[in-house]
């Protein structure tokens, strides 16, 4: 946990939510190129982003961008969906709850074909890949905290899928968000007992969950969801 100086003249107030510091290091030399963004606080666990929220923004959000609301102390989340303690998902889904109005900004490694369509179907305002040009990540932060929502011209197309594919259900989208948590688990080789030790669930819980998984995806078992997987990028 890292709580920085806030600069006089900032108009954009970023908190980094990265497990990484190597990697929270990087956005801020990416973001000190655009003079009016501010990282105020950085986070490297999913509670510690709870917490650090609570503590810069308590009323409820920025909502709308800079200066659109008097005395907030926050505009913007750039939010890791990989995060320990909490999951990066479960993470946006309670600010969702408690700051309804604070834009979420998610960035992963993981395939934007797959996870950027979880993350604003979640209430994310735009989904980024790390490895994305830094001009990119500078305009997606103004974007969010205006108040709009960013989407790739990658993550447009996956959106319109999606939307095709919405009476069919295929596809690792057919999935809720509980069931996509254990099926990220079960491809990295978790054992059911190890999956449950992590989620906080019980074994048989668990059992049903990867049961539902195995029927929407049209595999039998784990060797074939591993495989399911790599064909859909998930891996």
């Amino acid at each position: 946990m890292t709580m920085l100086t806030e600069h006089p003249l900032a108009s954009i107030r970023v908190l980094l939510g990265d497990d990484h510091r190597i990697v929270r290091e990087g956005l801020k030399q990416v973001l000190a190129d655009a003079p009016e963004v501010q990282v105020v606080a950085e986070a490297a666990t999913g509670p510690e982003v709870l917490d650090r929220v609570a503590e810069l923004d308590g009323g409820g959000g920025a909502g709308g961008g800079p200066g659109t609301a008097a005395g907030a102390a926050l505009d913007v989340v750039l939010l890791d969906i990989a995060m320990p303690g909490m999951d990066g998902l479960d993470v946006l889904q309670t600010l969702r709850r408690t700051h309804p109005r604070l834009p979420v900004l998610m960035l992963s490694t993981y395939p934007e074909r797959q996870y950027a369509v979880r993350c604003i179907k979640l209430g994310a305002s735009g989904y980024l890949n790390k490895s994305a040009d830094p001009d990119d990540m500078i305009a997606a932060v103004r974007k969010v905290a205006a108040g709009g929502v960013f989407v790739t011209p990658a993550t447009a197309e996956a959106l319109a899928q999606a939307v095709g594919q919405r009476g069919a259900q295929a596809g690792p989208e057919a999935l809720s968000h509980r069931e996509h948590q254990v099926f990220r688990l079960l491809i990295q080789g978790l054992s059911v007992t190890q999956i449950g030790a992590q989620l906080g669930l019980a074994g048989n819980t668990v059992s049903t969950y990867r049961a539902r998984i195995l029927e929407k995806t049209g595999t039998r078992n784990d060797v074939e969801l591993a495989l399911y997987a790599e064909r859909q990028g998930s891996r």
